[in-house]
This record gives C-alpha cells, structure tokens and sequence, in this order.
C-alpha cells in the first residue's frame, strides 16, 4: 500500500496564496541620474527606456507551472512510501542445553527396551530419547555437554539440530573420564549461556551417579546458574540404593533444582521411563519462538522532486530560446565608394 511519512506536509499547500494575499508587494528604489535630454538621446540610439516603475508580469505558462511545482515540492516533502507485504522472521526464544554424563557407570545394561524387550546400557538409551526429545524442539537453540572427570563442549547452541544429532551420536562412555563433575558442567554451562541474548535459557542435567571430581561444588554452581537466569532439571539414572561413587544422589540433584527453580526426575530402568521424564520437561518447557514481522518500505520522494526540477528546467530553457528568437537583428552592411 502506499503511504505518506510526514501527511501533515501538505496542510502547507495554500501557503503561497496566504502570502500573496496578506504580504504587501515587493518595493525597491534606486539612485538615477536626471538628463533633460534623455528621450532625444535614446531617439538616438534606437533605444526604448521602460518606464521608471517597473512590475513583473508572469506569464500565462507561470501561472499555470508555479501552483503545480508547489504541489509537487510538497509531495516529496511528505515522503511517499509503498509499504510491501510484511516479512515474518522467527527468532529462537530459548537456549536449551543438554548435559550428559558419560562417566564408565553409564556402561550398566540396566535399561529395558519397552518395544523388544532387549537390555541395552544407560547411554544407549539416553541417546534414544535425546533423539526424539531434540526432533520436537526445531525452534530453540540446542547444546551438548558431556561430563565425566571435567566437563566439556560437545556441540554448541544451534539451530542445525542435524549437526547436534550427529555429535550425539558420536558420545561414547568414558570420551570424558570415568568419574563425575556435576559441579564443573554446570559451570561450563554457565559459561556457554551467559552473553547469549536468548529470553529463556535452559539446562537439562543427566547424571547416573554423585559428584566426585568437580572443582566446584554443584549447589554453589547451581547458585551461580540462578544468578545468570538459567532454570536447571535434572534427571538422575540408576538405582539410588547402590553403594559407592556410582550411587546416584537424587536429593543432591534435587537440591540443584530447587536452587534454580527447576525440577528433579528420577527414572528407573524402563526407555519408557525416561522417555516420560523428557516428555514432562517438554511440557514444562514448550517450543518458544520470538516473531519479528518486518514490511519492507520503498521511497518514492524522489519522483516528485524529479519531476519539479525537470519541468522548471525545461521551462527556462523554453524561456531562454523564446527571448533569444524575439531578439533583434543586427546586420551590417559593407558601402564601396566608387
């Protein structure tokens, strides 16, 4: 559609009327010289004196060209725009970051494969319902941090969920070392979400067993996460009535929930358990796209303003040939006397 920037220009139209009628004219005056014999002299010379006072007089194309120059100059001060169909960008509105443990206790075949029954290890089915937890979310941005000994980057915050797939894929158990730093992911996860402009910003934490390597306790990490707007669910594995630094500590983890303001899971040995417990954050946590509409705007002031310039200067070149076609001869003759 088309549309004027600044409307209320052309209020301004009748200003050259308001001036002729309420401004007196123009009046100048100028030192002469009195010559009793000035017409003679100029009789002499072929000459025709204009009188002494003078008026400007426009003529019929003035008078027609001046109030449409006027109109146009007022146009092109209004700034004409023609608005196209607006343009819909979507923008992620949350960071999401997965952070896997991939400590040696992630080797126990204590899952059990709903579909066939088959006992697969801890990892291999956290892959399968990262997988299909990850295929939902095409609107966030979405990391990887695998822990064991230290933690480390596994894929940064994208939208190329593919590429995240893949460094999924490639997660093996003990890539990180074989105990736990629940402490040091959740700082690094700190480090990789605190500048990143993101509305919301997310940690899903994945742990089998209790910290034992961090160089930072986990709920003074998990304080600082508070601190840097970043909600923490974590999800403890395994069976919390094992002994030793495999025990998972679920009331540790709850702890680094509540500190955050989110939530603590426990799944038992079951896919489908864990399948329940990603399907729960993503309700908690629903896709959430931030819609930036743009409509593109083309300036058209400039036509108007071309148009005036060309017509008053073809005007005054029409004015100058016209006066030079009306401008007397002068020819000069050659006598031989004989």
């Amino acid at each position: 559609m088309w549309k004027f920037d600044f409307p209320w220009m052309l209020a301004l139209l009748p200003l050259p009327a308001l001036v002729w009628w309420l401004v007196p004219a123009y009046r100048t005056t100028a030192s002469a010289v009195r010559m009793p014999f000035f017409q003679e002299m100029a009789d002499v010379t072929g000459e025709r004196p204009a009188p002494g006072g003078v008026r400007l007089r426009s003529n019929w194309l003035q008078r027609l060209l001046m109030p449409f120059l006027w109109l146009l100059l007022l146009v092109a001060a209004a700034r004409p725009v023609f608005v196209e169909a607006p343009v819909t960008r979507d923008m992620p509105a949350r960071d999401l970051l997965l952070a896997i443990d991939l400590s040696q206790s992630m080797s126990e075949r204590d899952f059990v494969d709903g579909a066939t029954g088959e006992r697969m290890d801890r990892l291999t089915a956290v892959k399968h319902v990262v997988k299909d937890f990850i295929a939902r979310r095409k609107g966030d941005r979405i990391g990887l941090v695998v822990f064991g000994d230290g933690a480390y980057p596994q894929a940064p915050l994208t939208l190329d969920h593919d590429s995240v797939l893949v460094l999924l894929d490639a997660m093996r158990i003990g890539m990180a070392g074989p105990r736990t730093a629940i402490g040091d992911a959740l700082g690094l996860a700190v480090r990789l979400m605190e500048n990143t402009p993101a509305q919301e910003k997310v940690l899903i934490l994945l742990t089998d067993g209790n910290d034992t390597a961090s160089a930072i306790p986990p709920e003074q990490a998990a304080r600082i996460a508070k601190r840097h707007g970043i909600v923490v669910h974590t999800i403890g594995i395994g069976d919390p009535q094992t002994e030793g630094e495999d025990k998972v500590d679920l009331d540790a983890l709850a702890r680094i929930a509540q500190i955050t303001g989110g939530h603590a899971f426990h799944a038992l040995g079951r896919e489908e358990d864990l399948a329940a417990v990603y399907s729960a954050i993503d309700r908690m946590t629903p896709e959430k796209i931030k819609r930036e509409v743009y409509r593109p705007q083309r300036e058209f002031y400039w036509v108007p303003l071309a148009l005036a310039v060309s017509l008053l200067t073809l005007y005054h070149v029409l004015a100058y040939l016209i006066a030079w076609l009306r401008a007397p001869r002068r020819v000069s003759t050659d006598t031989t006397e004989a």
